[in-house]
Parts: structure tokens; C-alpha cells; sequence
């Protein structure tokens, strides 16, 4: 399970965009925190050592601390992202959930958020969703800021979205503070539906930095609205589509680690069927035939609906 982390996306807040979610009944904070140490106990039984949070998930890294400290667990790493705001206020009906801010005072406000959530085992800390027009590639004093962390023992990265991921991952890791590199990682959404940022993540491999794939199900719709090519290889394999769709990542030549949101643990042990998969040639040309245009696959994802 060493290329296998959980995401808190799905279980640190009440509303989501992810299809299929499979949450209790009432969605006050106990039942939510409840759920997600249900997630993050069946997560370590079976081997998973990694956990990716956001400050932007609700209440995730309070979750994540208090499971991490109840537990005593010392092997899990953990990674965090900075640059989004929960807004939602614990509702489902909010009008806006989060709020994107990529500027200096934000990343302190986030970064002390989080060390006081999660003090001591955040390992990889990561600008959440950057994209072209961010102003950190303009910010000397925000760069070095993040460069900084590399001092503190933290490994700094980013996560990417929207169409164009492989511009925003060739730029970002030429950044440099003091005459070095500051990104060791990226954390991007590579699935059958959309796997453009794929020539790009192999060269920041190559390059010896650390993959990681978010949103391997297409935010649940490889589930949820499984194509019928996706439904007859998880048949011949005696799996879901979720599994194929795990399978798929893992099995691309650059290894990326794949974030998985499962939402109980029952999600997570068919997410998790993956590992047992073996995809053929034929497999994988079936499933490469799924891609679809990044900006429409982007487009269809602005309009999924939070709940």
C-alpha cells in the first residue's frame, strides 16, 4: 500500500461535489468525525500510511489530528494543502464553500493553522489547486516564504486543476529561491477521463520529484456513470469500476501515489481492489479511448453541484 494515500476531501465537510458519497444520515460534526476515524482505522488495517488533508476541508486536519493523537500512530505521513477557505459554515445549502487565496498573510494564516492541528506530522505541505493565473508566480516574497519550510523539515509542493495542469507543472517546478528549487512535489487529477497532465507528471518524475494523482474516479463519476467499456473490464476482473479505474493510475510508468476519497470503509476496500488488479494491453487501450477534451471534462466539473 506504499503508493496508496487517503483523501479527507469527502468527510471533513457536510457537502461535496463528489457523486456516490456514502455518509450516516445526519451530518453534524460528531457523526463526521465519527465517520471519518472509521475510514482512517479500516485505512491503517489495511496498510495505508499516508493521509492528504486540505484547510479547505471543513474540518479534516481537526479530524486527522484527533485520530493521529487518540491512536498514537507515529508512521502515518501526512500531507496538507493552504489556499482555499471553508466557508460553507457546517451547510449544506451554502451559497459558496470555499474561497481561493494565493498571497503571502494567507499562507502564514494556514500555516499556523495547521501546525496547531496537526503539529508534528505534517510532512508535505502543498499550494492548493494552482493554476496559471495565480499570483504566486509573481510573488518573490511568497516563494521564498514557502521555500522556507524546506528548513523546517517540511517538504513543499502543489496541487493542480483546470485544463491546462501540464503548463502549471512545467512552470511551477522551475521556481527557485536562493538558487534552488522550491516544489519537491505535485499533486495533480489524472484519470481515463482526463489524463492530460500525464506527459507532464512523467517528466516531473524523471526529474526525481514526487507524483501524486487526486480525483482518480472523476470526482465519483467513474462510478457513478461508469461507461459500459470501464463496467466490462471491471467484469472480466471480477472487480468494481472504481478498482479499474485505482488500477489505471497505478499502473502508469511514472507510479504516482493515488489519493483515494472513499467516504466509508466500504468504499475504501472496494477502492482498495485495485492492488489486486492486473490491466492487459487490451485493458488499457480500451480505457485510453475514454479520454476526453480537458476543457470539456473541466467544464462538466464546474458544474457538479455540492451535496
Amino acid at each position: 500500500m506504499d503508493r496508496i494515500a487517503v483523501g479527507l476531501a469527502a468527510l471533513g465537510r457536510p457537502a461535496y461535489i463528489n457523486l456516490g458519497r456514502d455518509l450516516p444520515a445526519v451530518r453534524d460534526v460528531p457523526s463526521m468525525r465519527a465517520a471519518t476515524h472509521e475510514v482512517l482505522d479500516a485505512a491503517y488495517a489495511a496498510g495505508v500510511r499516508w493521509v492528504d488533508v486540505a484547510r479547505s476541508y471543513g474540518r479534516s486536519e481537526e479530524f486527522l489530528g484527533g485520530w493521529l493523537t487518540e491512536r498514537g500512530h507515529r508512521d502515518v505521513t501526512v500531507s496538507s494543502k493552504w489556499g482555499y477557505r471553508y466557508v460553507g459554515e457546517w451547510r449544506l445549502d451554502a451559497d459558496v464553500h470555499e474561497v481561493k487565496e494565493h498571497t503571502l498573510p494567507r499562507f502564514r494564516e494556514q500555516w499556523a493553522q495547521t501546525r496547531d492541528l496537526l503539529a508534528g506530522h505534517v510532512h508535505l505541505y502543498q499550494v492548493h489547486s494552482l493554476t496559471v493565473d495565480s499570483p504566486l508566480f509573481t510573488d518573490p516574497a511568497l516563494i521564498d516564504a514557502l521555500a522556507g519550510l524546506s528548513g523546517d523539515g517540511v517538504e513543499v509542493g502543489f496541487s493542480t486543476s483546470g485544463p491546462a495542469q501540464a503548463d502549471v507543472v512545467r512552470r511551477a517546478f522551475e521556481l527557485e529561491s536562493a538558487g534552488q528549487p522550491v516544489f519537491a512535489s505535485v499533486q495533480s487529477t489524472w484519470n481515463v477521463f482526463e489524463p492530460s497532465a500525464g506527459p507532464a507528471l512523467a517528466e516531473a518524475k524523471a526529474a526525481g520529484k514526487r507524483v501524486l494523482v487526486k480525483e482518480t474516479l472523476a470526482n465519483g463519476r467513474l462510478v457513478a456513470e461508469a461507461p459500459e467499456p470501464l463496467r466490462r473490464i471491471a467484469g472480466a476482473h471480477g472487480a468494481g469500476p472504481d478498482a479499474i479505474a485505482v488500477a489505471a493510475v497505478l499502473g502508469q510508468e511514472w507510479a504516482p501515489t493515488a489519493v483515494l476519497g472513499p467516504s466509508s470503509p466500504a468504499q475504501l476496500a472496494a477502492n482498495l481492489a485495485a492492488t489486486r488488479v492486473r490491466l492487459g494491453d487490451e485493458d488499457r487501450a480500451v480505457l485510453g479511448q475514454l479520454a476526453q477534451d480537458a476543457r470539456e471534462y473541466w467544464a462538466h466539473r464546474s458544474h457538479l453541484g455540492w451535496s
